[in-house]
């Protein structure tokens, strides 16, 4: 067998040599014939080589696990946190406290409906008042008669003061004649000097008795009209709480927005109020809030909030109206965290993330849901830009 081989190939090789004193030509060079054919397998090692690392490479993506992927994009620079929306300006209303009465409850005879948008001043709620309009009018005819006694009794004790007085410069003129009588005990007789003596004791005892009756007398009358003065400021004084009573039975708004009605217990049940419920004095039964600006209060555990700076962007996004989105971004920090609800080892931080922009359907009060942009070098890092704003 190696001989018919070697035999085969000097056949070959004999074949391929040109004739003595001639060039062989071109495509017919050994050399390059076995460089061409040298390329044509390195291209097809190549080529076979790319199209195992395809296939390698999408059987690796085919047999990925949902646990990878599931890692993969919870590694995404994003943040959710939970939350409520609630205006920045807002005012609370409450339940009017009366002065000098112990009112226990009062009755709702008109009020605003809920998201009802109310301009500074309008009427938001108005009680029954017809008990402080009675008492009002009560008070002031009482006032009244009041004042119309002290006039009188003033009057009668100037007429009182009037006649004294003539009586106790009537008693000085007596004495003063009697002393002058006196002067006279010795050109009269002795029986006349005596009864001109008497006379003058007499004037003296009944001089003093008319001076110090009469200042008696002034303190007692004054006595009297103070007295009736009091009683005048005191009916004065609840005529005017009476009256200022009813006007706090009108509740005007004190800035311009919307109504929120608050939900409270009443009559055994939890609920809003309405026309012809009863409340209690100093219940906060309403708000009015400025829609026009407004924010989302978070909780963040104490794993998440190094993450959070002031000035981070955000997303906002309400649960009851999942097409809504609006741009957002981390307002305040706080410095202290909480006790969390779950746990006492776990504890939570408030923020305060800003919305920007406004719609009609946002309102306080509602759940929301905001994805805080958090680059990744940010993690576990403990940074915290602008902590000291409280929430």
């Amino acid at each position: 067998m190696n001989a018919q081989a070697q035999a085969s190939l000097e056949t070959e090789s004999a074949l391929v040599q040109p004739a003595p004193g001639t060039e062989p030509p071109p495509d017919r060079d050994p050399g390059r014939i076995w460089l061409r054919r040298g390329l044509v397998m390195g291209a097809a090692a190549i080529i076979l080589s790319a199209a195992v690392l395809v296939v390698m490479r999408r059987g690796s993506h085919a047999s990925a696990s949902p646990a990878q992927a599931l890692s993969s994009y919870s590694a995404a620079p994003v943040l959710r946190l939970k939350g409520t929306t609630e205006a920045v300006q807002s005012r609370a209303i409450l339940a009017p406290v009366l002065e000098g009465q112990q009112v226990p409850t009062l009755t709702i005879i008109q009020l605003a409906l809920a998201g009802t948008r109310v301009k500074q001043g309008d009427l938001l709620v108005e009680f029954d008042r017809q008990a402080q309009m009675r008492d009002f009018v009560d008070k002031q005819a009482e006032y009244r008669k009041l004042v119309d006694q002290v006039a009188e009794e003033q009057a009668k004790e100037n007429a009182a003061r009037a006649k004294d007085e003539t009586e106790l410069k009537q008693a000085e003129d007596t004495l003063r004649k009697a002393e002058l009588e006196v002067q006279k005990a010795e050109l009269v007789s002795k029986i006349d000097a005596e009864k001109n003596q008497e006379s003058l004791e007499e004037a003296q005892a009944t001089f003093q008795q008319l001076k110090e009756t009469f200042d008696l007398k002034r303190k007692a009358a004054q006595a009297g009209i103070r007295i009736l003065e009091i009683q005048r400021d005191r009916t004065q004084q609840t005529m005017q709480h009476a009256q200022g009573n009813s006007e706090l039975m009108q509740i005007h708004s004190p800035i311009s927005g919307v109504v929120v009605l608050n939900t409270i217990w009443k009559q055994g049940t939890m609920g809003e109020v309405q026309e012809g419920d009863q409340i209690y004095p100093g219940m906060p039964f309403m708000q009015v809030v400025n829609p026009a600006i407004m924010q989302v209060r978070v909780l963040a555990n104490q794993e998440d909030f190094p993450r959070l700076r002031v000035g981070q962007t955000a997303k906002v996004r309400l649960d009851a109206y999942p097409q809504l989105v609006f741009p957002a971004k981390v307002e305040q920090l706080a410095p202290i965290a909480e006790q969390g609800s779950f746990s006492d080892k776990v504890r939570l931080f408030s923020v305060i993330v800003s919305i920007q922009g406004n719609d009609p359907q946002l309102m306080p009060d509602l759940s929301a849901a905001v994805d805080v942009d958090v680059p990744p070098d940010n993690a576990g890092s403990g940074a915290r830009q602008g902590a000291g704003g409280a929430s």
